[in-house]
C-alpha cells in the first residue's frame, strides 16, 4: 500500500474515532435517548460537545477533497515523495485539528486547517504537473 493510501485509510480511522468521541459528549450532554433519537427538538449541548459535532462535520469535508487527492495521485502513478509527505501532512494536521477545535485554539485551529488544506491541494497539483 502506498504512503498515501496509509494515510488515507488513517484519516479514516480518525473520522470513525471522532464521530465517537463527539457522540459520548452528546450522550454526556443529552443523554443516549436523545442520541439515539431522531433529533426533531434541539438538545441542550455543552460548548465542548458543538466543537467536537463542528470538527467531525469539517473533516468529512476536508476528508473528502482529500480522497480525491490520494484517489488521484494514486491511479495516475503520479504517487512521489512530495505527494507521501504531503498526505502525512494532511494526516498530522487533521489530528492536531481536533483538539485545537475542541479547545478553541484560536487562530491555531484555522492555520491547522489551513495547513491540511494546503497539502491536500498540493497533491493535486503535483499530480496534474508531474
Amino acid at each position: 500500500m502506498t504512503p498515501e493510501l496509509v494515510a488515507l485509510t488513517l484519516a479514516a480511522i480518525l473520522q470513525s474515532a471522532q464521530i465517537l468521541l463527539a457522540g459520548a459528549a452528546m450522550n454526556r450532554d443529552a443523554g443516549f435517548a436523545y442520541n439515539a433519537s431522531p433529533r426533531d427538538a434541539p438538545a441542550e449541548l455543552s460548548p465542548l460537545t458543538g466543537r467536537l459535532r463542528r470538527a467531525v462535520a469539517n473533516h468529512f469535508e476536508a476528508l473528502a477533497l482529500f480522497t480525491v487527492a490520494v484517489m488521484v495521485v494514486t491511479l495516475s502513478g503520479k504517487a512521489s515523495g512530495l505527494t507521501a509527505i504531503c498526505a502525512w501532512v494532511y494526516l498530522a494536521a487533521r489530528v492536531l485539528y481536533v483538539p485545537a477545535y475542541a479547545f478553541g485554539w484560536s487562530p491555531w485551529r484555522s492555520a491547522i486547517f489551513a495547513v491540511g488544506a494546503t497539502a491536500t491541494m498540493v497533491m493535486l497539483l503535483a499530480a496534474l504537473i508531474a
